[in-house]
């Protein structure tokens, strides 16, 4: 009891304190997000120079999905009953090793395994970051703390984009640029470090959490979670099973079905990710402010659907200017630079709003779990995916003498938007029901 009342006596973390942890821990998944996106700008490479088919670059993302599936529930356990700060430094220690294992063998065998350690450590560090953030944000600008740490992150997706550019030397071979990941996976380790010595510091000081124990994982629990959690997970599912499968390929597609530069297509394909670091704190910033969460959600599934089939069949149009400043500029169809773009706002609203909505429907010490067993969900689609679209390239023989070939995967990546859709409105309507958890009218405002 008096343990208790001690924790209840301590002060909040002061805002400076808690901005500096959001800091650290999103330049943690700063280098994370480096490192996984750092393969696709390679895979003309792989293709030319290793002999790598459009499956085989597949099942190197299908490696990482599937050692995530391995390790996001015991992830969860660890995270709840270790605490975060342990868990993140170790899982960034697994992504720089990953990191290195990738770029230092042609053999594919070596590269699938580093790619393979590569979901063991990255997909448990984002379900930590995620907790921290609901932990020290939590009643305050969760949001806006979820945008600002996606933004910071995706900025090291970007950072791998426009690597065709900066880094443009590299790439003369597969290889270099992968070296340059592994340099960056240090940032993750430094950070979650800095972290790890900010908690450390905090303990005893600050009131930063629940004081409850964690719960111990059963399966028979996972299924009491509400109806909203489920249609948030599967919503979830579709949604990275289309955009990231859709990234995997997109500097490769772009050079092949559209005839542009490897600097070029980095340039278009970071509209993603640049899009999303500008956008989706602004995205948490109004939805902590107006709540409407599931609204939302459902808008953004409905501006994502028809996306793929416009690249497909829309006319390209003229030719306008792309510039990333500090960064390059090159000339892209106007078509696409659109339709990115919007995927790009679609990629920002969703995930906004998406992941700090199940902080306000699960149990706080269940949340380590909920955020784990929701990614476990997502990588079972993400798995899938890019196998399939590796194998439907393969199978119509999809390249710049065949651009058609590529027309399969877009149907495919618009039929799984579809489903997301019917998600995202299954949610809206169980959260203006009478089992409703404030999705819709919770604010920071203070409405209920």
């Amino acid at each position: 009891m008096s343990q208790s009342q001690d924790f209840q006596a301590l002060p909040e973390p002061t805002p400076f304190y808690r901005w500096a942890v959001l800091l650290f821990v999103s330049l943690a998944m700063f280098g994370n997000y480096y490192v996984y996106d750092s393969m696709w700008p390679v895979i003309d490479l792989m293709r030319t120079d290793l002999g790598f088919s459009y499956q085989q670059i597949g099942l190197l993302s299908t490696a990482y999905n599937v050692a995530a599936l391995c390790v996001l529930l015991i992830g969860g356990y660890i995270i709840d009953r270790f605490g975060t700060k342990k868990a993140i430094t170790v899982f960034a220690l697994i992504c720089l090793f990953a990191a290195f294992l990738t770029a230092a063998t042609p053999h594919y065998e070596m590269i699938f395994a580093g790619r393979f350690l590569l979901g063991i450590g990255a997909e448990p560090l984002i379900v930590a970051a995620t907790t921290v953030l609901a932990k020290w944000f939590k009643g305050k600008e969760l949001s806006f703390a979820f945008g600002i740490n996606l933004s910071i992150s995706r900025l090291g997706s970007a950072s791998a984009d426009w690597s065709t550019s900066f880094a443009s030397p590299l790439y003369m071979n597969w290889q270099d640029p992968l070296w340059l990941a592994t340099a960056v996976a240090g940032i993750s380790v430094s950070a979650a470090l800095l972290y790890w010595m900010m908690e450390k510091r905090a303990e005893g000081r600050y009131q930063i959490g629940s004081s409850q124990a964690a719960e111990k994982i059963e399966l028979k629990s996972l299924y009491k979670f509400s109806a909203s959690y489920w249609y948030i997970v599967a919503l979830c599912v579709v949604f990275y099973a289309v955009v990231f499968p859709f990234r995997t390929f997109a500097i490769d597609y772009f050079q092949q079905a559209h005839g542009i530069t490897r600097e070029a297509a980095g340039l278009l394909s970071s509209l993603l990710p640049v899009a999303a670091i500008i956008l989706t704190p602004l995205f948490g910033f109004w939805v902590d402010r107006v709540g409407r969460r599931s609204l939302f959600m459902a808008v953004g599934a409905l501006v994502m659907l028809p996306l793929f089939l416009a690249v497909t069949y829309l006319p390209a149009g003229p030719d306008v200017p792309l510039v990333i400043p500090f960064i390059g500029s090159a000339m892209v169809p106007l078509t696409l630079f659109v339709v990115i773009f919007m995927l790009g706002a679609v990629f920002s609203l969703i995930p906004a709003v998406m992941w700090p909505s199940v902080a306000y429907i699960v149990d706080a010490r269940r949340l380590g779990s909920a955020f784990a067993l929701m990614t476990m969900c997502q990588q079972l689609g993400w798995a899938v995916v890019p196998f399939i679209v590796g194998r439907l390239n393969d199978i119509n023989s999809a390249g710049p003498e065949n651009i058609a070939g590529y027309a399969p995967s877009m149907w495919f990546y618009t039929g799984l938007a579809a489903f997301g859709l019917v998600f995202a409105y299954k949610l809206w309507r169980s959260e203006t029901g009478p089992n409703a958890h404030g999705l819709e009218t919770i604010t920071s405002r203070g409405g209920s």
